[in-house]
């Protein structure tokens, strides 16, 4: 009897088990552990060898907390690290992430993977559109996510991660609101009412009406900042990027408030314990204020509205209102004071009117 040829195939390996019977499998890289039919080089073998070659190999869902390279949420990780993200305010960043890690969670109707999963290159306007009309409900919500998803795709583009970028033509709903309440003459009244000059909450209140700042320049003003009778600074909001120096006059009543008022060195505005408030903190100490004076519809961003639109009831041009708010295009200025500055122009038209009649 001639001596047995032993045939070696590539990726197929024998198991002997304890009976002594040969088994033999497919162990390819890649791909699930297969049974081959006996004997070895036998038809049947090489039918079932070459059909579990040619299978694909299977899905491995990511597991929980792994990060895989192209998904969208592999994208935000390297969003997060760039210098677009690192240089904008802690706020700003934190409402980025919130917005982006809602939307790499989400799993939309019909689908059994959340958002973050997908390829980042595979999404498109209409999945974005889709998304952002089941926030319907939400307008202002809705808005920022696709603003958001806008500077993600921006960054995609700017590393040449993508050729286009899909948040780019989508439409922002409309909200159907003004924003923040602009305060009106008596509710600025009634506050001045309830909090007389020598309380926090009067001084708060005279910083954020004679100024017309947000309430993160608001607690971080003390006595450093002023020189000459000037308040002289930097804007918090954006003094990573594109830092914007104010320099405002003290007006009269402000000094006579900031006079009579227990202010902290540096912090005018401190807490019942001597301490400078924080962003947030202030923002709610504020809102008991308001609601102590029966003024519950009533915010301190509400008052730098307020202020702008009491500017422009008074003739002051868009360019001198944003030398005081700081803004730097009047499109904001003008959201804010499109009211003012239509009572003032109907005003002086028909005294135009009455003077020709005249």
């Amino acid at each position: 009897m001639g001596e047995q040829v032993k045939i070696n195939v590539k990726y197929v390996v024998e198991d002997t088990d304890r009976h002594g019977n040969v088994r033999v499998y497919l162990r390819k890289p890649g791909l699930p552990k297969t049974r081959l039919p006996t004997p070895l080089g036998s038809p049947e073998f090489w039918k079932a060898y070459h059909a579990a070659l040619a299978s694909p190999a299977p899905e491995v869902a990511p597991k929980a907390g792994e990060m895989v390279k192209g998904s969208f949420h592999w994208l935000v990780s390297e969003y997060y690290k760039s210098s677009m993200f690192t240089e904008l305010d802690p706020k700003t960043r934190a409402t980025r992430r919130g917005i982006l890690e809602r939307f790499c969670e989400n799993i939309p109707e019909g689908a059994t993977t959340p958002d973050g999963v997908k390829p980042f290159a595979e999404i498109l306007p209409r999945h974005i559109r889709k998304r952002r009309d089941a926030m319907a409900d939400r307008p202002e919500a809705a808005n920022g996510m696709v603003k958001v998803l806008r500077q993600v795709f921006k960054y995609a583009l700017r590393y040449d991660l993508l050729d286009r970028n899909p948040a780019d033509g989508i439409e922002l709903l409309k909200s159907g609101s003004d924003g923040y309440h602009s305060w009106t003459l008596a509710e600025i009244e009634k506050f001045e009412s309830k909090h007389p000059i020598g309380t926090t909450a009067r001084l708060a209140l005279a910083l954020a009406l004679y100024t017309a700042q947000r309430r993160g320049d608001l607690v971080q003003f003390g006595k450093q900042h002023v020189r000459d009778g000037w308040l002289i600074f930097t804007q918090n909001k954006g003094r990573n990027r594109h830092p914007i120096r104010l320099e405002l006059p003290i007006v009269p009543p402000l000094r006579h408030i900031l006079d009579a008022s227990p202010t902290g060195d540096l912090a005018f505005l401190v807490t019942a314990q001597g301490r400078p408030f924080t962003n947030n903190g202030f923002g709610n100490r504020f809102r008991e204020w308001c609601n102590e004076a029966g003024l519950p519809h009533c915010s301190v961003h509400g008052l730098r509205k307020a202020a702008a639109a009491r500017l422009a009831e008074r003739g002051c041009s868009e360019f001198e209102i944003m030398a005081i708010t700081g803004h730097q295009t009047s499109k904001e200025v003008t959201r804010y004071t499109k009211a003012a500055s239509q009572k003032t122009r109907a005003a002086s038209a028909l005294l135009k009117l009455t003077a020709e009649r005249n």
